[in-house]
């Protein structure tokens, strides 16, 4: 297990906030706070310190994303609709400084097409996909076992 109280930064892009009311049949019933605190306990649970934030301005995920940069911080990211097209984003993930892990709620390769490719994927240390809000929990037990390795 990684130290007591690592920072881990759980990045929520855009419509994510959404969560409960959008599209239930595709993103579950869980409601955006019940993310937050499926999270926040399971990092507990695993030792880390875990800040959830969503937000749908791209500049400011990507600012999220220097600050976990500049401050060695292990990311967990949903990029949401940004995944498929932000160059920016990519530039951003790909300055990180420790693991980072895309994670999206449904499974992009079972979706519309535009949604197959990602731009972030090939700068993270991983992807977990099509789990729905399960896909959170197993990004932050990777992490955890990335942090302790």
């Amino acid at each position: 297990m990684s130290s007591p109280g690592s920072p881990v930064l759980v990045l929520n892009g855009p419509n994510l906030g959404r969560l409960g009311s959008r599209e239930p049949d595709v993103y579950g019933a869980t409601s955006y706070a019940g993310l937050v605190e499926a999270c926040q306990s399971l990092g507990k649970e695993l030792g880390l310190d875990v800040e959830v934030r969503e937000t749908n301005d791209e500049g400011e995920l990507i600012s999220w994303l220097h600050e976990a940069a500049d401050g060695a911080i292990p990311v967990v990211i949903n990029p949401g609709a940004f995944t498929h097209y932000s160059y920016a984003m990519r530039d951003a993930a790909a300055q990180r400084t420790a693991p980072l892990i895309e994670v999206h709620i449904s499974n992009p390769y079972a979706r519309e097409e535009f949604r197959h490719n990602s731009v972030i994927a090939a700068v993270a240390s991983g992807t977990v996909a099509g789990f729905g809000i399960g896909s959170y929990r197993l990004a932050l037990r990777a992490l955890a076992d990335e942090l302790a390795s």
